[in-house]
């Protein structure tokens, strides 16, 4: 790959709200700089999503100059120098340069400075490492843009050390890799993730969910799943056996089908076999009530369910789960026959939702009612009866179809 430019030049860095806030820390004798995620995504031409700023003015200084030019600073870790400076309704946080002097976990007692160089070395990454003046002059003391070039995820300085400080480093390791990286991952830092697992419990639930879910939507996350089972960290972390192969197919079938990339669903077909791995994912995660409930219905009789059922029995189905829930089945389903992803049948089956949209049930309480049902368990008991009846008939409109199905449960008028 040919080497990257030493210059930044992006519309976003040259004006409006970035340019600004640059402007405004760029003088009396301090210095600010966009670092990390916005510099190293500009110069793969991907978006930047949020922007951080470095810079050598104390928090305080950030506050008062952000203040007097009509913008609101908020103190949101002011402690380890960071202060949200938010520029119509845009967040950026402004982060004075710091060394760590002692780090415990994901903690760490700082101290401000003024050396670009030592507040770069503290960082996870190589590319990560990155900073670009106003002017987009581009600042690389530990080897990013090599690296960038490369595709290379490379800890800074020893990795043992870097994870140490932080065991979400050891996630993040394969999360960058997944998204950025190209080959072989780093020997020595594949060798320091592998060491220091252990450490991999002592992780809140919630970070690691955020980091798995994030690595499952990565371009290369199957190769670098594969590494992580490989190394016996990928067990350790879901606690259960990964179901890559489906995981594999699923990737195709979505390619196949045009689908974007969805977590829940990736983690459905890595990891979820039976009700229970939902369950255990849950906790292990800390998953999301929505989450949970997606995997429960990924792992519900997905054995039985095949285009073999007919579209009848399809849309009772789609009725019965709802779009998003119905097409997760069928992927599932789809992700462990021997079928390939081009099976023209299973991508009928999964194009349902796009030709029938499931209708309301036309039946109210006031028909029952009428028919002599009294209010209470026994209308409930009817209602559900006569669903269940007009499903079975594949969903008529027809009002002499459903006085039908009415006068089936309620006879007696």
């Amino acid at each position: 790959m040919s080497p990257l430019p030493r210059r930044l030049d992006v519309p976003w860095l040259r004006d409006g709200d970035v340019a600004a806030l640059l402007a405004l820390l760029n003088c009396d004798g301090e210095e600010a700089r966009v670092v990390g995620g916005a510099v190293r995504n500009a110069l793969l031409g991907q978006p930047h999503g949020d922007i951080d700023i470095a810079t050598t003015a104390l928090p305080e200084d950030v506050v008062r100059r952000a203040q007097a030019a009509g913008f609101k600073a908020v103190p949101t870790g002011i402690d380890h120098g960071t202060v949200t400076v938010v520029i119509d309704a845009k967040p950026f946080e402004v982060t004075t340069l710091r060394e760590d002097v002692e780090t415990y976990g994901r903690k760490a007692k700082v101290a401000f400075g003024r050396d670009w160089q030592a507040d770069a070395e503290r960082r996870d990454f190589t590319i990560n490492a990155l900073s670009a003046a106003a002017d987009g002059t581009l600042h690389d003391y530990v080897g990013g843009l090599a690296d960038l070039a490369a595709r290379r995820i490379r800890f800074i300085g020893d990795p043992e050390q870097r994870i140490a400080e932080d065991y979400l480093r050891i996630l993040r390791f394969f999360r960058f890799h997944a998204a950025y990286g190209h080959g072989a991952l780093d020997a020595a830092g594949l060798h320091a993730c592998i060491v220091a697992r252990g450490g991999l419990d002592s992780l809140s639930r919630e970070r690691v969910r955020m980091e798995i879910l994030k690595l499952l939507l990565a371009p290369h996350a199957f190769e670098t799943l594969v590494v992580m089972q490989d190394s016996g960290l990928l067990g350790h972390i879901l606690a259960g056996v990964p179901l890559l192969a489906s995981f594999a197919n699923l990737l195709m079938v979505e390619a196949a089908l045009g689908l974007d990339p969805d977590a829940a669903r990736r983690l459905g077909a890595l990891a979820t076999w039976v009700v229970e791995d939902a369950e255990r994912l849950w906790q292990r995660l800390r998953l999301s009530n929505v989450e949970h409930e997606r995997l429960q219905s990924m792992a519900t009789q997905w054995r039985f369910l095949s285009p073999a059922i007919g579209e009848r029995a399809a849309r009772a189905l789609l009725y019965q789960l709802g779009r998003e829930r119905f097409i997760d089945r069928v992927l599932i389903a789809w992700t462990r026959s021997s079928s390939t992803a081009t099976d023209a049948a299973w991508r009928d089956l999964a194009s349902l939702p796009q030709r029938w949209t499931p209708p309301n049930f036309p039946l109210k309480a006031a028909d029952f009612i009428a028919r002599g049902v009294p209010q209470g368990p026994a209308l409930g008991a009817a209602l559900r009866a006569a669903e269940a009846a007009w499903i079975a008939a594949d969903f008529p409109t027809d009002t002499a179809e459903l006085a039908a199905i009415a006068a089936d449960i309620a006879p007696g008028a």
